[in-house]
């Protein structure tokens, strides 16, 4: 007498295609080869009141975006904050970022930065000190300042792009690194355009999602 469910053996059932991510998500492989992840820079314009930057890190950690970097300051208006995000995602990981964010109530506005926009990060590096000018000339190969000195060791402050302090801390290392403390990078929109305020793109994808939201609701209604 057959026992169980019907259907084929184990090893006649199709395998699943595709490689797992971290958490154990299997990845479609015709999506993963459609969309390569890139590398981009998000500003989001915020009130400046407690709770905002946990509702932004949580938003991320829940849905499992891959953050890069995070910032967050004042701006020339005290009751708003400026929210840097560096991630590393597909075009429709990208693309959903900024819909989750705009869906924030304390959030704003929120745009993609041009890839020309100004981009900046700050890094502590403190190394040994025991060749000091040789230390002397990789800092002034940086533009490096000097915010602290000892017998022992000696700390500098670098500001730049990215690759620029990367480059500096694999210069540095020579000497033996000791401690680094970097800010993540912060970032401005280039002349007359506003980083505050949507980009064509960004506001066309804005009101379609409005739109959508709208008839969702009349729908329900």
């Amino acid at each position: 007498m057959k026992r169980g469910l019907d259907g084929p053996a184990p090893e006649e059932r199709p395998t699943p295609a595709g490689r797992r991510n971290k958490q154990g998500i299997r990845i479609d492989p015709e999506v993963e080869a459609t969309h390569q992840p890139r590398r981009t820079v998000i500003s989001a314009l915020v009130e400046h009141e407690p709770g905002v930057l946990s509702d932004v890190s949580g938003l991320f950690s829940r849905r499992q975006f891959n953050i890069e970097s995070l910032t967050v300051g004042p701006t020339d208006d005290a009751e708003l904050a400026r929210i840097t995000l560096v991630v590393e995602e597909t075009d429709p990981g990208i693309d959903q970022v900024k819909k989750q964010l705009r869906k924030l109530v304390p959030v704003i506005s929120v745009r993609e930065l041009a890839p020309d926009a100004m981009r900046r990060e700050l890094a502590l590096i403190k190394v040994d000190a025991e060749r000091p000018d040789q230390v002397a000339a990789v800092a002034d190969m940086y533009g490096a300042t000097t915010v602290d000195s000892s017998p022992e060791t000696a700390t500098f402050e670098v500001t730049g792009a990215r690759q620029k302090i990367d480059a500096a801390i694999d210069t540095f290392s020579q000497f033996g690194i000791r401690e680094i403390s970097r800010t993540g990078m912060t970032a401005l929109a280039r002349g007359t355009d506003e980083t505050t305020g949507p980009s064509p793109a960004d506001a066309s994808v804005s009101a379609a999602d409005e739109a959508n939201q709208y008839t969702e609701t009349a729908d329900d209604d």
